[in-house]
């Protein structure tokens, strides 16, 4: 039998030198194959967790077809039933969730589809069967070929969101590095305190994915920060390569927390950006990408959350000056994805040990901001429709534009991944019943008395 195994990079540059590639016996398995893979950053699918979630997905379907000497092209329907069965149906030391299952199935459609586009093969492994999909906002629905394999009953993704009381332990105790009374801990030396809760806030209040905000440039909220009026929120576009899926939407920035970063950029940052330029900071990046501040419109367009890291600015003879990115270590160097994850289980740790027991990360921060914000617009709608309270299931029907509000705010490709938070919403009887009671107060009569 050959061994079959995902390698997680490949000799090449720009977007493709994080494409995964699947060997066999410590050969390409297959050029179409490779092919395909070299096609998801040209189709949206960017990230390196994403590139490399599909490169496992693929590399275990294909172990099993090895083993009844079938190829990926020359898979069947029986085998997608067979593997089913050993995936879903095993002892259950080997089986895995309907979750995975369905993401796997999601993997693999994507890759039949491709080869059915390229003429590789003439029917996918896959039964499909057409389905209405309602369209939102009074649009038309469409008709769209559904795959057969995914489970309909799996179970729907928790929410782990995080109360405001938890959310201020965590920046405080947690980032800030305090004691829980609020006042210096003694022998204290994190003196990345405060760009860290900053970073925190950000998150909480916009939405923003870990790779979204860790990829963020000084100058795109500088350009922002100027802006003139009174507005308390500013938005802050998101060009399509910072994006999930390639898609590029706009966040509102609260223009207080865009003014507290400007003090950290004046401050903290510019510290930081001193000792890059004494150490020869730019010595230590890997595939550097020079740019001048002409230049960096340009670049912040086409740039994925990695290369925005790896962008240094330059002036007109090529002198590097500092790097592009927002956050920034003590000497200077930008603070990656997997930095910020860290910093939080560091933080999650220093507060246990001060009798503190979370466990909050980066994205949950982002489930934060998407149930606060969502029971924030019901309550407003609740308030302007002037409704009677109600059982929870009533208010989906005047929950549209809230719902829509968010999936814009969160860049979600469908409608259906938010009403996750609003059913997440449901089960929290204390969300609903204070927008209730505000709204009572509203109302004339004895209730509102």
């Amino acid at each position: 039998m050959s061994v079959i195994s995902v390698c997680e990079h490949r000799e090449a540059k720009g977007l493709d030198a994080h494409v995964p590639r699947i060997l066999r016996d410590d050969a390409p398995y297959d050029p179409d194959l490779d092919r395909f893979f070299l096609d998801l950053p040209l189709s949206g699918i960017r990230s390196r967790h994403s590139l490399r979630a599909y490169a496992y997905d693929v590399a275990v379907w294909l172990r099993f077809l090895d083993a009844s000497d079938k190829t990926v092209w020359t898979a069947t329907r029986d085998d997608v039933d067979a593997y089913h069965r050993e995936r879903r149906r095993d002892e259950a030391d080997h089986r895995i969730t309907a979750a995975s299952w369905n993401r796997a199935v999601a993997s693999l459609d994507r890759l039949y589809r491709w080869g059915e586009q390229q003429g590789l093969i003439t029917d996918a492994p896959f039964s499909r069967r057409a389905v209405w999909r309602p369209a939102q906002g009074g649009r038309r629905g469409m008709i769209a070929a559904r795959n057969d394999a995914y489970e309909r009953v799996a179970r729907r993704s928790d929410v782990r969101f995080v109360t405001m009381d938890d959310y201020r332990i965590f920046r405080e105790v947690g980032l800030g590095g305090l004691t829980p009374d609020g006042t210096e801990r003694p022998g204290a030396r994190d003196r990345n305190g405060l760009r860290n809760a900053l970073f925190a806030d950000l998150l909480v209040t916009t939405g923003l994915r870990l790779e979204e905000a860790s990829g963020l440039l000084a100058a795109e909220l500088a350009a922002i920060d100027r802006e003139d009026g009174d507005a308390q929120q500013l938005w802050l576009p998101l060009p399509p390569p910072l994006t999930k899926g390639d898609r590029g939407r706009s966040v509102l920035l609260p223009r207080r927390l865009l003014r507290q970063i400007a003090a950290y950029v004046a401050v903290e940052r510019a510290a930081g950006v001193a000792k890059f330029a004494a150490r020869d900071g730019a010595a230590s990046f890997e595939r550097p990408i020079p740019v001048t501040r002409a230049g960096l419109d340009r670049m912040r367009d086409v740039c994925t959350p990695e290369e925005r890291c790896r962008l240094i600015l330059c002036d007109e003879d090529g002198t590097p000056r500092e790097p592009a990115a927002l956050w920034l270590t003590e000497v200077g160097q930008p603070v990656r994805p997997n930095s910020w994850e860290v910093i939080f289980t560091r933080a999650c740790k220093r507060c246990e040990e001060n009798g503190f027991p979370l466990s909050i990360s980066p994205h949950q921060l982002r489930h934060t901001f998407a149930v606060h914000m969502l029971a924030l617009l019901i309550q407003q709608r609740l308030r302007e429709a002037a409704l009677p309270a109600g059982p929870v299931e009533g208010y989906r029907l005047i929950l549209g534009d809230p719902l829509q509000q968010v999936q814009r705010l969160l860049g979600h490709a469908s409608l259906t991944t938010t009403y996750i938070y609003l059913d997440h919403i449901a089960t929290r009887a204390d969300t609903v019943d204070a927008a209730v009671e505000e709204l009572l107060a509203l109302l004339p009569g004895p209730q509102g008395a």
